[in-house]
């Protein structure tokens, strides 16, 4: 069956998605058959195609006579029985089980006993749905993405009774459709929405915690990870009830606590805050449908623009590592006179032939003039003392992640530094106020977590404690913004606002491998495809390094006693035994043949 060829397809439901499957297949040359409900949703369906492929027309991307020999192919019914002739029927209507159920049985009385049947939910079980059909092992789930033209990724959905070579068959119309298939089992939110919408709800209670502000949430998540939106902007472009329904099938499918919705969620569906169809959601905008955001009451005022509290003319930097060489560039790029420490005169000497390296890189590229080099390394001073901090006005620690390290190091700073230096640790794990209780001024101690590489990441989480004192954090974060960054703020406890975010999204990728629902090439294509991601969340794992991902997420299960952040058992596996990334050659994938 794998061989077989289509050539007649179709599509039951003409909506905005509908309407996109129906495009996708004429685009290809398929002669397809569009049933809706009634001629009104028949007229509102082939609005939905004109519009689409005219946008095309208006783009270049189509001519008209190619428009024209598009919408030809698709011819327009009220009645199911007009789909006998289809090879392969896609179901794309609202996204309840009853009605999906009800066009399964009634398909049995029309198509052919060989008809492949699909249905594109996103949310319901498929096992479920083709339990209507007499034939349970010709359905399968085809979720395509929306808009469906554009993009490229869809989920193949198996049921443990889905046949074989009806699978292999429905992979190779994907691949014809020039789109890129990944299978999946059958599970709630199939690959993408399970591990999209798990982080996007742990976003929500980020913000209902009040823990961060929702510019401050979805800012990390875009200059921390890449990603293209943050989660609360996304919510808003998906639709609260759409999320709000997608992680209440979720949870009860699966009773992961982590899917449970958010309550705040509830309360913004029932209040008819639901996003950017309504105009309000997590933000404002300018009126429904509209992308533009508009200042609320929500909205940080020009007059609470941070500024610089303490004067700040010299930065010292302890550390000689990737990261502190990448700080010290940062603040002596910006102006600033670094006075670095490292433990000898080697490691001193090799953070600024590191600066010296990144700068001339800079230069061969274009985005510096050869006379800043000698400027920039004219205000760096190396030293192995650490008593040369003495008269700096902020200091970065950038040392290895030990807490009795760090501790000693700040002991020893409060001894030498003058009154009123800031006092700021790079850590992204440790807790900051044991940093500051190992001082006599805890006020002046703050978390400046920069991201590595430090010269091109923007971000930086600018972390108080419950001492930190509100003038040291607000120069904090105008200093960031003083060096080219994008300071965001939160409060002391573990992961801060990405790593918090980011990693228990990453274990649940481990747990959907180790559970063999799909594999670590499909899960990676899924996200990057289907969610616009930068990587993959197993590229991603490589890259990081297994045993620092193992590491933050058992921060972070020591911290919140999450169930859901326990460790993967995978991941504790690929760690013992040496597999930890591109760094060992291996990690979840082998780098060794590439």
């Amino acid at each position: 069956m794998s061989e077989r060829q289509f050539s007649t397809i179709g599509v039951i439901g003409l909506g905005t998605m509908g309407a996109g499957i129906a495009e996708v297949f004429a685009r290809n040359g398929y002669d397809v058959i569009g049933v809706e409900i009634n001629d009104e949703h028949v007229v509102r369906g082939r609005e939905h195609l004109e519009h689409s492929t005219g946008r095309a027309v208006r783009r270049e991307k189509m001519t008209e006579a190619e428009q024209k020999e598009l919408l030809d192919r698709i011819t327009f019914s009220t009645d199911m029985a007009d789909l006998a002739r289809a090879d392969f029927v896609v179901e794309a209507v609202v996204e309840s089980l009853e009605i999906k159920k009800d066009i399964f049985r009634r398909l049995d009385e029309v198509v052919a006993p060989e008809t492949i049947l699909a249905t594109n939910t996103s949310s319901l079980s498929v096992t479920e749905i083709s339990t209507a059909n007499a034939h349970p092992g010709r359905v399968v789930g085809v979720h395509f993405f929306n808009p469906a033209p554009v993009q490229n990724l869809v989920e193949i959905v198996r049921t443990v009774v889905t046949e074989p070579e009806v699978l292999e068959a429905v992979k190779a119309l994907v691949h014809q459709l020039g789109k890129n298939p990944v299978v999946c089992g059958d599970k709630a939110g199939f690959i993408a929405n399970t591990l999209l919408f798990g982080y996007l709800n742990h976003a929500v209670s980020f913000y209902e915690g009040r823990y961060a502000s929702r510019e401050d949430i979805d800012a990390a998540m875009r200059f921390g990870c890449g990603y293209p939106m943050g989660p609360l902007a996304l919510l808003d472009l998906i639709g609260l009830d759409t999320a709000y329904e997608i992680l209440d099938t979720m949870y009860k499918q699966g009773r992961d606590r982590l899917h449970a919705p958010a309550p705040i969620l509830k309360q913004m569906v029932t209040a008819g805050l639901l996003g950017r169809k309504t105009g309000r959601g997590f933000y404002t905008y300018e009126a429904p449908d509209s992308p533009i955001v508009v200042p609320d009451d929500k909205t940080p005022s020009e007059d609470d623009k941070p500024q610089l509290r303490h004067d700040i003319r010299t930065v010292g930097v302890v550390g000689t590592g990737t990261m502190a060489s990448g700080i010290v560039e940062v603040f002596a790029k910006a102006g600033y006179d670094v006075v670095y420490v490292g433990r000898s005169a080697d490691k001193v000497d090799g953070v600024r032939a590191a600066i010296a390296r990144s700068l001339d890189k800079a230069i061969q590229r274009g985005k510096l003039e050869e006379s800043a080099k000698d400027e920039v390394l004219g205000r760096l001073t190396g030293t192995t003392a650490l008593d040369d901090l003495a008269a700096v006005d902020i200091v970065v620690e950038a040392i290895a992640e030990d807490q009795a390290i760090k501790t000693t190091l700040f002991e020893n700073l409060d001894d030498i530094c003058k009154p009123g230096t800031i006092l700021a640790t790079t850590t992204s794990s440790l807790p900051i106020i044991a940093l500051a209780k190992a001082t006599s001024r805890p006020q002046d101690v703050v978390g400046m977590h920069f991201f590595n590489p430090a010269p091109i990441m923007k971000l930086v989480e600018v972390v108080t404690t419950v001492s930190t004192a509100d003038d040291v954090a607000e120069t904090t974060r105008a200093l960031c913004e003083k060096v080219g960054k994008v300071a965001v703020s939160c409060g002391d406890r573990a992961g801060f606002i990405v790593n918090a975010l980011l990693f228990p999204y990453l274990n649940d990728a481990v747990k959907m491998l180790e559970a063999h629902y799909a594999t670590a090439d499909d899960i990676d294509t899924a996200m990057k495809q289907g969610c616009a991601l930068p990587m993959g969340p197993f590229e991603l794992l490589d890259v990081v390094g297994n045993d620092v991902s193992l590491a933050i997420q058992r921060e972070l299960y020591l911290e919140f006693r999450e169930p859901g952040f326990a460790p993967a058992p995978l991941l504790e596996h690929l760690v013992t035994a040496g597999y930890l990334g591109r760094k060992t050659q291996r990690g979840f994938r082998d780098y060794s043949t590439r």
